[in-house]
């Protein structure tokens, strides 16, 4: 996967601003006025993946206004959409004659083909926003429908905003761990999780390809399980009834990842406690309660089964030297 690191502070204060929009022109392909009161000396970085169908770039600035103008989109339209979601910032966005307040954890969609204004307040030294960027063709819901819901705020901290939100976070926190040979899958899930998440808002569930609704229940089912793992109660059924499937589709659901509930959940709570036996933090915490906190009521059949996992005891785990994992001598779980 393509990461692009960028900083304006590669060069003199007088001339930072220039080169941030310099740089977002052509990061976007697309003309756009900014201004902002810190135009004298403008600190800002992004982080951006390019995932071929799709960008996605975290953004680092002061006060920005943007306006995109009937005349430039004239100029120049890439004909894509883009899906904001608020970080460290807050502001509005004004599009169609309609003003709307977007807060951190907001989603917000607009289009590249409509002009548009915004007015972002953000934090110094946290990412502001992230943007998603793809074309239309990608996006596989009516034209009409969209246009509803473009500058409107969408809950981006729960539900299956909320599943996009994080999907967007690890997506950058684990960046290092990908190749390009992941880089369409990466780009198909983030698709499937916007169009569901904009399909879920204008009630247009039905628009999606069947393979779309399969790969986001699939997300929601994962993301269900990292929340409960705790709970000694989760089992396949519970799963199944939370998301209102038999189990039988769990199961098949599950088998296009070559695994079963079980096997998942059971992986899922191992990880877990491989995590907490390397954290240094943790060392004094019984080995007995770190498989209680993550579902493992019986210490022999836990021990049995981290052995059999990584080759190694839960306890003789603990004890190996910290980068042991990381310089691969030692088969650990992902």
């Amino acid at each position: 996967m393509l990461v692009t690191e960028f900083s304006t502070e590669v060069v003199e204060p007088p001339e930072r601003f220039a080169l941030w929009a310099e740089s977002v022109g052509r990061l976007h392909d697309m003309r756009t006025h900014l201004r902002s009161t810190d135009q004298h000396d403008f600190r800002a970085r992004i982080r951006g993946f390019d995932l071929g169908k799709v960008q996605v770039s975290f953004m680092s600035h002061p006060h920005l206004e943007i306006t995109r103008t009937a005349k430039q989109v004239r100029q120049s339209d890439p004909e894509m959409f883009q899906v904001n979601y608020v970080l460290g910032s807050e502001g509005t966005v004004s599009l169609g004659g309609s003003d709307n307040w977007l807060r951190g954890g907001d989603l917000t969609l607009t289009d590249t083909s409509r002009p548009y204004q915004a007015d972002i307040h953000a934090e110094a030294g946290r990412w502001s926003h992230v943007t998603v960027l793809c074309h239309r063709q990608f996006l596989p819901l009516p034209e009409k429908q969209l246009r509803q819901l473009l500058a409107v705020p969408i809950r981006g901290r729960s539900g299956m905003g909320g599943l996009l939100t994080r999907w967007l976070t690890d997506l950058s926190t684990h960046a290092d761990e990908f190749t390009p040979a992941d880089t369409a899958t990466l780009a198909q899930v983030t698709l499937d999780l916007m169009s569901s998440v904009i399909a879920q808002h204008l009630d247009a569930e039905s628009s999606l390809s069947p393979e779309a609704r399969q790969n986001t229940l699939a997300l929601q089912v994962k993301a269900f399980v990292e929340q409960h793992l705790a709970d000694p109660a989760m089992t396949p059924r519970t799963i199944a009834d939370a998301h209102h499937i038999s189990l039988r589709s769990l199961q098949q659901l599950l088998a296009e990842d070559g695994t079963s509930p079980a096997a998942w959940i059971r992986h899922r709570r191992l990880e877990r406690c491989r995590r907490d036996l390397a954290n240094p933090v943790l060392g004094a915490k019984p080995v007995q309660a770190v498989a209680e906190r993550w579902g493992f009521g019986n210490p022999a059949h836990f021990s049995r089964l981290f052995r059999a996992t990584y080759g190694i005891s839960p306890r003789d785990y603990r004890n190996l030297p910290h980068d042991t994992c990381a310089n691969g001598q030692l088969p650990c779980a992902h």
